[in-house]
């Protein structure tokens, strides 16, 4: 006989914490969609007992606080807890405020998001023995170098010209010279060095130097610790894993550094924040290159040229996410989460604050660092979140591109609000773009809400005031149906676009953009085009199509990224580009852009080529040299294989050309020498 069934349902615990945190039990129950125990008011000490019992059912515990998670998972390591454990924060995210007891349906929206199941990212792995390239000028990078060499493998490079005493006893090797250029990352670094020179062991007052290497050499290491201040060696260094560069003049901070540094000995991950598609990548085909978006946007340049795509290194990717941002074709995808999961976690919060009674919904975008902080800091210090604002931590804030923003819209935001760390500050261009072609396309469709709008807010009080002011201001709209979401960025895009399209308050049917915006139509100069179909070859999203049985080109708009592929490799040059969003069914199905009947071989009669084509290139070669022979143009009008039985049955070669002068020799001038005197001697 079996025994009872395991209970599967999430066990969600909450309290009042101490009375701070109000609960609408109603209102939390109808959002969160699940039975919500009230804990009382003090889980993590006087009801402990309620979270060991749950522990004990072996279901899936959900606990409604995070700051006493470290409590809560010694406890559960206690009691070999296996199954699944949460936490999700909705006291200093809804609770503490000075709407907490309107903010029920918050509450109950954060605790049906936290029990998704989302996938974690794949890593790589770093590994670091501790070896360290220190670079400096004077003694301060000779000091950090002695501390440093107590527990790692050093070598000191002095840069300029060196007055710094010897060390007494010789803890680390000491070489001078001037650093060419750097690549890698934590554990695979290699520093290029010129004018390169060992240290002279019997320097007694001033170390002293050999004479100089002519040749560079290059430095391999795990670690580089930059004390020269001046410009780093890299690109965004402080998103350079293994590089670090802080001020020599500050000596707090350099040793805030040297504890960092001795750190890192051991093995390492870091997640491989993107995937990338090759097959749909827009930046080049055969040579030419046409988008460049993730390569512009890239701060710390990882992704590099390759081929006819990128290659983008996950060692040195930092995880900003705004190549996924700005990449029209959706080749590069965020990975933490993909798109799909992460509108996933939008449907859920916003469906379930709805169920909840909540309106006006305004969601805040916030990463899982500064983001966390900013919202505690509002939360402890001042009136915390208005009850309508659903805070929602991503890894990081530049990753929400269009698809995010206008999904944000169907799911039932009235605002979307996108706050960004300082880390960011330089790095904002493609989140910028996303949110401006947004609010472009919700005003010209009629609506009066849903608007994006970047918080760059570092002052907690500040950013207090600029949400109350937002949550208050905002009103509801038309909602759309609500669509699961599925497929790749365009995939998604398409649905949105489409849903907020049906309900829109003015359902225009084009919207005109910019230039380099991802959607768009082509206009083909049909006289000059000669169906040679380079487009077709060249586009990478399909939205140039051939056909296999006739002579047409095809051109489905709602797959056109405007990557200019198609205008660029255009031999008649007889493309050009036209931004603009349409709606109708026309933008959707294939429409016919040009057809011809097919050319048949003047021979046999085969069909073989279109008549455009067959005419241009009997114009261009009309005066070639190698048609000069009669009938050779003819051929221009044969299959591949009658113009090679004609060619053979004429002898003809094409190839040939006037007939060579023979070589002249002293003999013949010496004949014709002779002729000449005997003509004379007869007259």
């Amino acid at each position: 006989m079996s025994g009872p069934e395991k209970d599967t349902r999430t066990r969600v615990l909450t309290c009042d914490c101490q009375g701070t945190s109000p609960l609408d039990l109603k209102s939390l129950e109808a959002a969160a969609g699940a039975g919500v125990e009230f804990s009382g008011t003090q889980l993590c000490r006087r009801q402990i007992s309620r979270f060991k019992s749950a522990l004990e059912s072996g279901a899936p515990v959900l606990v409604g606080c995070t700051q006493e998670a470290p409590l809560f998972l010694e406890l559960a390591e206690e009691t070999k807890f296996s199954g699944d454990l949460r936490f999700v924060n909705i006291r200093e995210k809804a609770g503490w405020s000075a709407d907490g007891s309107k903010a029920g349906a918050k509450m109950g929206a954060l605790i049906a998001e936290a029990q998704l199941n989302v996938g974690g990212p794949h890593v790589v792995r770093m590994s670091s023995a501790g070896v360290v390239l220190v670079i400096g000028r004077d003694e301060v990078a000779l000091e950090a170098a002695r501390r440093l060499a107590a527990r790692m493998d050093v070598t000191l490079l002095v840069t300029a010209k060196p007055d710094l005493p010897p060390p007494r006893i010789d803890e680390m090797p000491i070489y001078r010279g001037n650093v060419v250029r750097a690549q890698g990352h934590l554990g695979a670094f290699e520093v290029e060095i010129a004018d390169y020179a060992a240290v002279v062991p019997s320097s007694r007052d001033r170390i002293s130097f050999e004479p100089t290497v002519a040749s560079s050499v290059v430095s391999t290491c795990d670690i580089v610790l930059d004390l020269r201040g001046e410009t780093p060696l890299f690109p965004a260094p402080k998103k350079r894993d293994g590089y670090f560069n802080p001020d020599p003049r500050d000596p707090a901070a350099v040793a805030r550094t040297l504890f960092d540094v001795a750190d890192l000995i051991g093995e390492f991950e870091k997640p491989r924040y993107v995937a990338y598609e090759e097959a749909i990548c827009a930046h080049s085909r055969n040579g030419i290159v046409a988008c460049s978006r993730c390569l512009d946007n890239c701060p710390t340049g990882a992704i590099t040229p390759q081929g006819d795509g990128v290659n983008i290194d996950p060692y040195v990717c930092a995880g900003c996410g705004n190549c996924a941002s700005v990449c029209p074709t959706g080749a590069v995808r965020y990975a933490m989460p993909e798109s799909e999961s992460l509108l996933l976690r939008l449907r859920t919060l916003l469906k379930a604050y709805g169920a909840g009674g909540g309106k006006r919904a305004v969601l805040l975008v916030h990463d899982g660092q500064s983001g966390e902080d900013m919202i505690a800091a509002v939360a402890r210090h001042y009136d915390g979140l208005p009850a309508n604002v659903l805070p929602v931590v991503v890894n990081s804030v530049a990753q929400c591109g269009l698809e995010v923003l206008t999904a944000a819209r169907v799911y039932g935001a009235a605002a979307t609000l996108l706050l960004t760390p300082a880390s960011l500050d330089d790095d904002l261009a493609g989140l910028h773009e996303a949110a401006a072609l947004n609010n472009r396309i919700l005003d010209a469709l009629g609506y009066d809400n849903g608007r994006a709008e970047i918080f760059d807010e570092r002052d907690p009080e500040a950013l207090a005031d600029r949400l109350r002011t937002a949550a208050a201001k905002v009103a509801d709209g038309p909602l759309p149906d609500a669509f699961t979401p599925a497929g790749g960025k365009r995939d998604l895009l398409s649905l949105a676009l489409s849903a907020l399209h049906r309900v829109a308050p003015t359902p225009v049917d084009e919207i005109a953009l910019a230039k380099g915006a991802p959607f768009g139509s082509v206009d083909v100069n049909v006289e000059g085009c000669t169906l040679c179909m380079a487009c077709v070859g060249v586009c990478p999203a399909n939205a140039l199509r051939d056909s296999p049985e006739f002579p047409r080109l095809s051109f489905v708009e709602t797959a056109c990224v405007q990557c200019g592929l198609c205008e660029k490799t255009c031999p008649e040059k007889v493309i050009t580009l036209r931004p603009r969003l349409d709606f109708t069914g026309v933008a959707r199905n294939p429409r016919v852009v040009k057809e011809e009947t097919p050319f048949e071989c003047v021979r046999c009669g085969k069909p073989f080529a279109t008549r455009s084509m067959v005419e241009t290139v009997q114009k261009r070669m009309a005066t070639h040299s190698m048609f000069a022979q009669a009938g050779a143009l003819r051929r221009i009008q044969m299959c591949a294989e009658c113009r090679v039985i004609d060619l053979a049955e004429s002898g003809d070669d094409p190839f040939a050309g006037a007939p060579r002068r023979n070589v002249r020799t002293t003999d013949d001038y010496l004949r014709e020498r002779e002729r000449g005197d005997d003509e004379d001697k007869a007259n």
